[in-house]
């Protein structure tokens, strides 16, 4: 049986190649709305970020997100991140990898 490729990206936060499943893309559209994108399909430039909520704190003091999608980051957009980054994390953490 051949094994199957598994797709990579470059984790905005860490700036290391990892799992496209580990990461959680955030994306930001024509009208500059910025939100999280679990699908992965929105359109929109996208960029990757590691589910680990401390790494979004560290994004959120040093405007790493911002500068990446060059557009102004809400506060709000960060807190909503944390919350996902975390549940997503706890889940991983209670069920395992599937």
């Amino acid at each position: 049986m051949k094994k199957r490729k598994i797709p990579m990206r470059k984790d905005l936060l860490t700036n290391t190649m990892q799992p496209k499943k580990e990461l959680v893309r955030v994306v930001i559209d024509k009208e500059k709305n910025i939100s999280v994108d679990p699908t992965g399909k929105k359109p929109g430039r996208g960029a990757y970020v590691s589910l680990d909520p401390d790494k979004i704190a560290y994004a959120k003091e040093k405007a790493i997100i911002e500068k990446s999608l060059g557009a102004k980051v809400p506060d709000e957009f960060y807190d909503e991140l944390y919350q996902y980054v975390d549940h997503q994390k706890a889940r991983k953490e209670l069920f395992g990898d599937k």
